[in-house]
């Protein structure tokens, strides 16, 4: 049995909420499902999933509180939408990680963009 046999909500700290709500719901479009009973909102997203926004300031920008990624048909297209919404995608040159002028790593056969919400969390946007 293990683990992969149930599913998994992405977490993701935020020392405030408004600011969050202005940036996941304005900037990348995501639909809220509601608040929940900690403060936090959870947000659906593709095939089912969604993802957990909740108020944790101590947490806030910390990898070991933070780990949520997008999985999309073209990178390409999401990261043009994106950056139209005014979402700013990290730039790399670390190792294989090399990103393009748009923020965009070809990764094998896998391409991958980075960004920050506004607390540092980083969200990856990954696909083909």
């Amino acid at each position: 049995m293990g683990l992969s046999d149930y599913r998994i909500i992405p977490a993701i700290a935020v020392s405030e909420m408004d600011r969050a709500r202005e940036f996941y719901e304005g900037k990348l479009g995501l639909t809220s499902m509601g608040e929940r009973p900690d403060g936090g909102i959870r947000y659906a997203c593709g095939e089912g999933s969604s993802v957990h926004v909740y108020p944790s300031p101590a947490n806030a920008g910390k990898s070991t509180a933070t780990m949520a990624g997008f999985s999309v048909a073209d990178v390409e297209a999401a990261v043009d939408e994106l950056i139209a919404a005014g979402v700013v995608f990290e730039q790399y040159d670390v190792g294989p990680i090399k990103t393009d002028e748009k923020g965009i790593a070809q990764l094998g056969d896998v391409k991958a963009a980075w960004l920050k919400d506004p607390d540092g969390n980083i969200i990856s946007v990954n696909g083909e």
